[in-house]
């Protein structure tokens, strides 16, 4: 059995939900989810020498979560969520925060090399110092690890370097339709039909595969030679947190366990409708949906 680990690598924070706050940032949740799958799922960030940050600590461990979180001296990160009618979350995020600053040290460099597979994003790469550190971790993970980009642009905590080199460091491209227009846009990819845009991204970065959720209207992983499409199904919603890194976690589990594509992409679709019927992005999912 390989017991590499599955690690989500990036942002660390709290969510201050209208209701109180709740452990928040894509790594956490999308390892938390692979781990639901028997993957050995970790979170990798950094968190401040404060009350916030070893209430993240206990937080993950309540969680049963494994994590690699460096004390740096910056404040823990939070962001200010409200919900809009749908409760579709919106965010105003702290900047100059603990995981804006993850060091590259020894022990990180270890873990890269213990790695099965990784996700990240863009949001922890808005800094030059989170950037390099999660550069220098993909660059020194195994050759068969599996590297996912899931691009989760936030305000405008983004730039065009970043997603490029991002791409051409994945295997995996998880987008939404909303951001896939923002891509097409800076990219220069006009006028293509929506599988279009995802097939010449495919092409044009030698991606593995390409996910693309459109919230209601389903979802498709695109792959050379083929395609799966789902229907999202309909659930009474209690908030959204954390439906797009469950679906990336329990896609990611499900195919290391050897799941097909396409049974991968159903039960991560299951799984991310479940997750928006509950309150908060870590749930514990039922068995008959893994």
């Amino acid at each position: 059995m390989d017991n590499r680990f599955v690690i989500g690598i990036g942002e660390a924070l709290w969510d201050m939900l209208p209701e109180g706050k709740k452990l928040g940032g894509a790594p956490a949740n999308f390892a938390y989810h692979a781990r639901q799958f028997g993957m050995e799922g970790m979170a990798v960030s950094a968190i401040g020498r404060d009350k916030l940050g070893e209430e993240i600590v206990t937080a993950l461990e309540e969680h049963h979560l494994p994590y690699h979180l460096d004390r740096v001296e910056y404040p823990t990160g939070t962001v200010q969520v409200s919900l809009d009618n749908r409760g579709v979350p919106q965010y105003t995020i702290q900047t100059g925060v603990a995981w804006d600053n993850i060091p590259y040290t020894p022990q990180l460099a270890e873990l890269a090399g213990k790695c099965r597979a990784v996700c990240f994003g863009s949001l922890a790469q808005r800094s030059p110092v989170s950037r390099e550190s999660i550069g220098r971790f993909l660059d020194a993970v195994p050759a068969d690890c599996l590297k996912v980009f899931d691009i989760n642009l936030r305000q405008d905590f983004y730039d065009k370097d970043v997603l490029e080199s991002s791409f051409r460091r994945c295997d995996i491209l998880k987008i939404n339709d909303e951001e896939l227009v923002v891509v097409a846009r800076l990219f220069n990819l006009p006028g293509l039909a929506l599988e279009e845009k995802c097939r010449y991204l495919i092409r044009e970065y030698k991606l593995t595969m390409l996910i693309l959720t459109c919230g209601v209207n389903g979802s498709y992983v695109f792959y050379e030679g083929g395609m799966s499409f789902l229907d999202t199904p309909k659930v009474q919603v209690a908030d959204t947190v954390g439906a797009g890194d469950s679906f990336t976690g329990s896609f990611v589990g499900s195919l290391l366990s050897g799941k097909s594509v396409s049974e991968a992409h159903e039960t991560a679709v299951k799984v991310s409708a479940f997750v928006c019927t509950q309150s908060g992005a870590m749930p514990i999912v039922p068995d008959n949906l893994k």
